[in-house]
C-alpha cells in the first residue's frame, strides 16, 4: 500500500504494477491524464473520511494506492560489477529502510541487498518514506555474508572505529555495508569486508542513525 498526493503519480509515471487507486474526486480529476494513461488501473473515488478509515497514517492524503509486490530480483553476486550497491544487515525501523532506499535513487544506486532481518521493504510506512524511490532501486533479500564472499568486487564496512572516508577517492564499484540502528554491522560482515570506513566524529555524539551515516557515506564516496 502506498499513500500519498506525490508517492502516487510517482508510482504510475514509473510503470509500478498499480492495482488500484482511492482517491478524493478532486485528485482523480487533476490526475485524469496520467491515469487515462494507465489502463488497468481500477480507480475509486472516495470521500476523505474514508481514506482516513484506509488509510495507514495519522494525517491521510488524497490519494492511496494498492499494489503488487515486484517479482523476485534477478540481483546476482556477479551482477554487481562494474556497480555501486548498497548492503543493510538488520535494519529495523521502516523509516530508516525508506531513507535509504530514497539516498540509494538520489546516488543513483539501482540495487540493494537486504538481510532476512531487515524490515519488511514493502511495510507501508517504509514505501511512504521512500518518496516514489521504491519504483527505481531494485531490493533483494539474501544472507549479507555469502553474498558478499561471492560478489567479486571491494565491499565497504561502515564502523566506528574504520578508515576515515575522507582519505577515499571516488568509489567506481564496490558494495557499501550499513548495519543495524543500535549493534551496526555484525562482526562476520565486518571481517568479510575488505575496507572499514568510518565517518569522523567532531563532537560528542555515541552514533548516527542508519540513514544519515548512508547518506554521509554515500555523498562523500559517490560524488
Amino acid at each position: 500500500m502506498a499513500e500519498g498526493d506525490k508517492i502516487v503519480p510517482e508510482l504510475l509515471q514509473e510503470g509500478v504494477p498499480v492495482k488500484e487507486v482511492y482517491a478524493t474526486a478532486a485528485w482523480i480529476s487533476t490526475h485524469r491524464t496520467l491515469l487515462d494513461r494507465t489502463p488497468g488501473v481500477r480507480v475509486t473515488e472516495v470521500d476523505e473520511h474514508v481514506l482516513k478509515q484506509l488509510s495507514a497514517l495519522t494525517t491521510p492524503n488524497q490519494a492511496l494506492a494498492l499494489l503488487d509486490i515486484p517479482a523476485a530480483t534477478d540481483i546476482t553476486p556477479g551482477s554487481l560489477k562494474g556497480t555501486v550497491s548498497l548492503a543493510l544487515e538488520t535494519i529495523q525501523d521502516p523509516g530508516n529502510l525508506g531513507t535509504i532506499i530514497r539516498i540509494a535513487d538520489w546516488f543513483g544506486i539501482r540495487q540493494i541487498i537486504c538481510s532476512p532481518d531487515c524490515v519488511d521493504a514493502y511495510n507501508p510506512k517504509t514505501i511512504q518514506a521512500t518518496m516514489g524511490s521504491i519504483a527505481r532501486v531494485r531490493i533483494l533479500e539474501s544472507e549479507i555474508l555469502p553474498f558478499l564472499q561471492q560478489a567479486g568486487v571491494p565491499s565497504y564496512a561502515a564502523t566506528l572505529h574504520g578508515n576515515d572516508i575522507t582519505q577515499f577517492s571516488k568509489l567506481e564499484e564496490g558494495i557499501i555495508l550499513i548495519g543495524n540502528e543500535s549493534r551496526g554491522l555484525s562482526d562476520a560482515v565486518i571481517g568479510a569486508s575488505t575496507h572499514k570506513i568510518t565517518i569522523p566524529r567532531l563532537g560528542g555524539a555515541e552514533s548516527l542513525n542508519a540513514g544519515v551515516a548512508a547518506g554521509i557515506i554515500c555523498g562523500r564516496l559517490l560524488i
